[in-house]
């Protein structure tokens, strides 16, 4: 008997003369027995998505957000998530163009496009480090091939990981994860199906893009105020610092503003809790009560040299308590990948939107990517047989098993801890190379291509599960997904390399002006000693670790928190002042439905100056690259007082925009 209240349940014609613009009630629920999910395209019917539009339109957006999470992630070392951002332009796009049956089309250029943010951040977060250490060991070189391979490959190995795991996490979990980024990413691309005014959200990221754009761009470039306010530029300030190495500090850009306003109050005043324990309670310790030879350093070079320290080996111990937290979704996933790699026959041909690539073919083209992988390390690496097949080792075995465990956060709390799993595999990967006599820097320069080639493949497994999950909601073709997304892969892998190198040559890694490029420091801290055989603080590490486990058993994020304690205070603070913001726009009034539609336009102004100012931060540093130094010099003090006003203009901004929403009754 047919259910009249299931629309799963429901004959075509009926099935068809459902509102195609709305997801099924079951949608974001877990399924009752016998029942099923049907997404808004019909199963049965084929639809318009890989057209020539769509994936021209998914490479151009992979380039531009490719380049504009490379600066931004080596700014603050947080790389925003581009599938929202993607999503509001392609459905903008498609609303301006008139474009019939768009959906299947705006989801292929999303998840095309969103390659950028996640081999961004599988790059960004370790090959860095190399530039970083050519400092005390000028031989160590780097070009444009190692940063490439190592991104490619990486992404490469992520997808075809993680396919054998899609039935798993999308349909076989069907409403029991959450999925907060894919949830958010499926109703904006379910927006511009309604005919609405989709072009007005389009129209809305433009100019709060152009607003942070212009806004940092400025700054960035000629300096006309303080890119970051300090205490210390004040008489007192200084004198405090001076006395108690008490400073306070803040960036003052556009888009460490809006990305802010998206990690909301709670991860905001988590990060920043661990940036103000570092700087109010431990610096001002050592600098008071440390040794001589470390009082008499400042605060600065006691956060670098000791400080930061501790919170790398909470970001290790972060990643250590997520692996063990996930042992039974790895276990149980490893044991669906077996079953899928036996290849029983199917009983029935499966509907568009449930067939994958053959998994022959991904077993294929998985032995080729890991035959590659060992031949890029024997002689484009180590130049050596035996130590090429212990990093190939290293790096199957790590990216298989902890692809479930990325894969498993972001679906959860949608945050990917995977700086903190890289950060444990090159300690661990150190140990195996020192063993096996790859040392010094050789072992270096292998131990931080073989961090990239891992960090991407668990950036990428992370990523793409969301993807999978839009698709699995609308009702696209995994096949499709799965194999457009190796394009995406090595477009953004190319455009990583090119703006990795051009970010170098302009600002550099090291130095006052660098950038900061937290996670890579990191990396580099702890690579160093263990390769060249120095003395490895291992006592501070292991101070940080037991705080993460204190951390965890209280119930705070111990991963947010350790790396507050790892990224410099002044670019924290703005996270806090988003995240208020947030909370600010979202809690003035006493309607509800009110409430969300303020939160929601804040969340689309605040993704318009995190694109805008990461995009113009790029043409900044081209700028500077063709044209040298633009900055106009100014007095401190003037300089500093014309950046709290801008600021506080800026902020005022993004209240005020956010909350000239209407909701009608």
């Amino acid at each position: 008997m047919e259910n009249n209240n299931n629309i799963n349940r429901q004959p075509e014609d009926t099935y068809l003369d459902a509102d195609p613009t709305v997801l099924p009630e079951n949608a974001f629920r877990e399924l009752g027995e016998d029942e099923d999910y049907r997404p808004v395209m019909h199963p049965a019917r084929n639809y318009p998505e890989v057209t020539v539009y769509s994936v021209s339109m998914g490479l151009i957006l992979a380039v531009i957000f490719s380049a504009a999470a490379a600066y931004l992630g080596l700014r603050v070392g947080q790389v925003f998530e581009a599938a929202i951002p993607i999503s509001i332009i392609a459905v903008g796009l498609s609303g301006a163009l008139k474009k019939h049956h768009a959906l299947g089309q705006n989801v292929i250029i999303q998840s095309i496009g969103a390659c950028s943010g996640v081999i961004v951040a599988g790059a960004i977060f370790t090959l860095p480090a190399l530039y970083i250490l050519q400092d005390t060991h000028p031989e160590i070189t780097v070009n444009f091939l190692e940063v490439f391979l190592s991104s490619l490959l990486g992404g490469i190995l992520g997808i075809l990981f993680f396919i054998p795991f899609r039935k798993y996490f999308v349909k076989d979990m069907h409403g029991k994860y959450p999925f907060p980024e894919a949830t958010a990413t499926t109703q904006v691309l379910m927006s511009g199906e309604s005919k609405k005014a989709s072009s007005g959200q389009a129209k809305l990221l433009v100019v709060s893009a152009l607003i942070g754009g212009i806004y940092d761009y400025v700054v960035a470039t000629f300096g006309l105020w303080a890119e970051s306010v300090s205490t210390t530029a004040t008489a007192w300030g200084s004198a405090l610092a001076a006395k108690t190495k008490l400073v306070f500090s803040c960036n003052t850009g556009a888009a460490l503003l809006g990305l802010g306003y998206i990690v909301g109050i709670r991860y905001a005043f988590v990060i920043f809790a661990g940036s103000a324990f570092v700087w109010w309670v431990f610096i001002p310790l050592l600098g008071t009560y440390g040794a001589p030879e470390i009082a008499s350093l400042s605060e600065g070079a006691i956060f670098k040299d000791y400080a930061r320290l501790i919170g790398i080996g909470g970001i290790a111990m972060a990643g250590i308590i997520g692996i063990v937290k996930s042992r039974g979704i790895i276990a149980q996933a490893a044991g669906l990948a077996v079953r899928e790699f036996k290849g029983g026959k199917a009983s029935a041909r499966p509907v568009r939107w449930q067939m994958d690539l053959s998994m022959k073919h991904v077993v294929f083209f998985m032995g080729l990517a890991l035959l590659t992988v060992f031949l890029f390390f024997w002689l484009g690496v180590l130049g050596n047989l035996w130590q090429a097949l212990v990093a190939w080792v290293v790096i199957t075995v790590i990216s298989f098993l902890f692809t479930t465990v990325a894969a498993n956060a972001i679906a959860i709390v949608g945050s990917n801890p995977v700086s903190g799993m890289t950060l444990m595999t090159l300690i661990i990967a150190s140990a195996i190379f020192v063993s096996v006599g790859i040392s010094g820097t050789s072992g270096i320069v292998a131990s931080m291509i073989i961090g990239g080639v891992v960090c991407t493949a668990l950036s990428m497994a992370g990523g793409f599960v969301t993807d999978l999950k839009i698709g699995y909601w609308v009702g696209s073709t995994p096949r499709k997904q799965e194999t457009w997304k190796f394009l995406g892969t090595l477009v953004s892998a190319a455009t990583v390399g090119g703006v990795l190198l051009l970010l170098n040559k302009v600002y550099g890694f090291t130095g006052d002006d660098a950038l900061v490029a937290p996670q890579a420091n990191a990396m580099a801290k702890v690579i160093e000693p263990i390769m060249m055989g120095g003395d490895t603080p291992w006592i501070l590490y292991i101070t940080g670790a037991i705080l993460a486990l204190l951390l965890n058993w209280l119930g705070v994020p111990a991963l947010a928190f350790c790396l507050g304690m790892f990224i410099p205070m002044d670019l924290n603070t703005p996270m806090l002042v988003g995240g208020a913001i947030s909370w600010f726009v979202s809690t003035r009034s006493t309607d509800k439905s009110v409430n969300d539609s303020r939160r929601d336009r804040g969340t689309l102004i605040a993704s318009g100056l995190i694109a805008g100012g990461a995009l113009f931060g790029v043409f900044s540093a081209l700028t500077r690259f063709i044209g040298g130094t633009f900055t106009i010099d100014m007095a401190e003090g003037l300089n500093q007082g014309l950046g709290v006003v801008m600021y506080l203009l800026l902020i005022g901004y993004l209240i005020w925009d956010s909350c000239r929403t209407r909701v009608s009754k």
